[in-house]
């Protein structure tokens, strides 16, 4: 199993110079967060996710979650490794002083999420779906609901959940079964099962506070019906301490392809004690406020475990001897070259390098859009973040999924035969990153959301919102001496951007399934275009530190010649799904469903 190292140096390049994270805290009147603070931060977080939780990545998934009467045991360590991350305050970071937590931007909680994420993705869906919870019932609970339950969620004493999907219902909210009777004291009796519940059952804190949809008696049809509930499993007691067990209980876990040491449940409500939460049929609203956390913690898993694949793939490449290369020998005093000289093997390892520093630093770039959504005392800026969050969101849960994805089969494929012997771990980051494509609504329903909803149901608003900027950052940039043939190349991707966007919709208004036939290129095509301007951001502040020599030499000409890379053999990927995209629906659909099988 590859020995993580949290890449401060990136992190930092990224937080200090391309996005400038002091600036930006100042502007916010985050002064808690100071240059001093966040250095601190991340050292002490790479420390506790290098020598704490990664050390359990391999034998959490050996183990996995022991499942016995209704009772889940997380693998050996977790538990204490949850108790560390408790103690040590990093659960609270970016939570509300108000109930505890240390008031953070969201953005600060965000880097050490990587590190967790990469160290041990497993292990940090505890806290992960927590965070989520924290934020649903922050967003739309009453008084009340904050004073019971974010102090206890906060301090990590309690846990939380969502709970949306059902055996006949994943994606397709509005037909589920599960029910919610008023009661006499204000309370409601939900009734129903809940699947592939993340953390819906284990021992590593003293509650776990589930928030579910269900359906009030007289509630209307579809999506327009549901209402959140909080569900504790044990009922809060006069003191607000875990008091009585509610009628909550776990059916069963699944067995799964990764994240073995993720307690995936099925729950089971049976008239349990829940409170509405937000407006009676308005549920929808206010678990969207925990997706939308979730997808993007779930984008960064592609992301998270691209960088674990990618740090024991490069020590492999540089250790392992097999060939000489093309060109001659390049280390003449041993029996073979390092596989690291053949061009084949530096094509998957830059393409590693590639995906997952430009995924990084659309992660830091939506993290910031979180703080300014969250904090900015200017409406128009909050505003203006949120629609960019709205556009970008889908993007980052399934471009970095997808990209993620590829990434770990790289990262497998240059061990050659020893990525597929379960001793080395490489082939446990394909299995663990699988899911990330599919939870958390999957990467096609993504597509569907960026496609259909965000842009064409904005009729373009949301996109322009980006594009303007790509635009305005090509044109300050069009005379650059080394990087202007990469600036027209992207400011070209944008102009087609508009296009491409308009070509669609004219086919939609007489065939809404184009919609559905372009969305997944659509979105892909997306993700390589914002890439490329952050592949490009990152390039200009190498440059110039490159010049002024205020950077490390090696690492500015290693960003330099990595959006190259990009740019010469990545973002032409851009014109397959174009292709794909005006190849229209036909092709897709005129083939009767019965004719599939023979």
């Amino acid at each position: 199993m590859p020995d993580y190292k949290a890449p401060l140096r990136d992190m930092r390049f990224l937080i200090d110079y391309v996005f400038d994270f002091p600036a930006h805290y100042a502007r916010l009147g985050a002064d808690d967060a100071s240059p001093d603070m966040v250095s601190a931060i991340l050292e002490e977080g790479a420390k506790f996710c290098e020598q704490v939780l990664s050390p359990l990545n391999r034998s959490g998934d050996e183990e996995g979650c022991h499942f016995d009467q209704g009772v889940v045991t997380t693998p050996k360590g977790f538990k204490e490794a949850f108790a560390q991350y408790v103690e040590g305050g990093w659960h609270g970071l970016a939570a509300d002083p108000a109930y505890g937590g240390q008031g953070l931007p969201l953005s600060l909680g965000l880097v050490i999420s990587e590190m967790i994420g990469s160290s041990n993705t497993s292990w940090g869906m505890y806290p992960g779906l927590t965070h989520g919870a924290m934020s649903a019932i922050h967003t739309h609970g009453t008084d009340a609901q904050k004073q019971t339950y974010l102090s206890k969620l906060t301090e990590g004493q309690w846990t939380g959940t969502m709970c949306l999907t059902e055996a006949h219902c994943g994606t397709d909210l509005g037909i589920i079964k599960t029910r919610a009777v008023p009661q006499a004291d204000g309370s409601y009796a939900v009734s129903g099962s809940k699947i592939f519940i993340s953390a819906g059952e284990h021992d590593m804190s003293q509650n776990i506070v589930h928030l579910v949809l269900a359906k009030l008696p007289d509630a209307p049809a579809g999506t327009k019906g549901i209402s959140l509930f909080i569900v504790p499993k044990f009922l809060p007691d006069a003191a607000g301490d875990a008091g009585q067990r509610n009628g909550v209980s776990c059916g069963s876990i699944e067995h799964k392809m990764g994240i073995k040491a993720s307690a995936t449940c099925v729950l089971n409500f049976d008239s349990a004690t829940g409170y509405l939460i937000g407006e009676a049929n308005k549920g929808l609203n206010c678990m969207f406020t925990m997706m939308n956390h979730a997808r993007l913690g779930t984008g960064m898993q592609g992301l998270c475990l691209g960088e674990a694949s990618f740090q024991g793939a490069i020590k492999y490449a540089n250790e392992r001897l097999q060939m000489r290369a093309l060109t001659g020998p390049k280390a003449p005093d041993k029996v073979a070259d390092p596989i690291i000289v053949h061009p084949d093997v530096r094509r998957m390892l830059l393409t590693m390098k590639a995906f997952n520093e430009g995924n990084r630093a659309l992660t830091y770039m939506t993290a910031q859009l979180l703080d300014t959504a969250h904090m900015s005392s200017d409406a128009g800026q909050r505003e203006e973040a949120e629609n960019l969050l709205a556009f970008l969101t889908p993007i980052c849960k399934a471009f970095m999924t997808e990209t993620g994805l590829e990434v770990t089969n790289h990262g497998m494929q240059v061990f050659g035969g020893h990525g597929y012997i379960r001793e080395w771990g490489m082939e446990q980051l394909v299995r663990d990153c699988r899911i990330a494509p599919i939870y958390e609504g999957t990467n096609g329903i993504q597509a569907l959301d960026l496609l259909g909803r965000k842009v064409l149901g904005s009729q373009g608003k949301l996109l322009r919102g980006f594009t303007k900027i790509v635009h305005t950052f090509c044109e300050a940039n069009a005379g650059h001496p080394q990087l202007k043939g990469f600036v027209a190349q992207l400011s070209g991707l944008n102009k087609q951007w508009g296009e491409l966007t308009t070509h669609i919709g004219m086919a939609a208004m007489k065939n809404p399934d184009e919609v559905g036939a372009a969305a997944l290129d659509y979105l892909m095509y997306s993700g390589y275009i914002i890439l490329g301007y952050l592949w490009l951001r990152m390039a200009l502040v190498a440059q110039t530190q490159l010049e002024d020599g205020s950077g490390e030499a090696d690492y500015c000409q290693a960003k330099l010649a990595t959006c190259a890379f990009y740019f010469k053999r990545l973002l032409p990927r851009t014109g397959a799904h174009q292709a794909a995209i005006e190849a229209g629906s036909d092709c897709l659909m005129q083939l009767p469903a019965q004719l599939f099988a023979l």
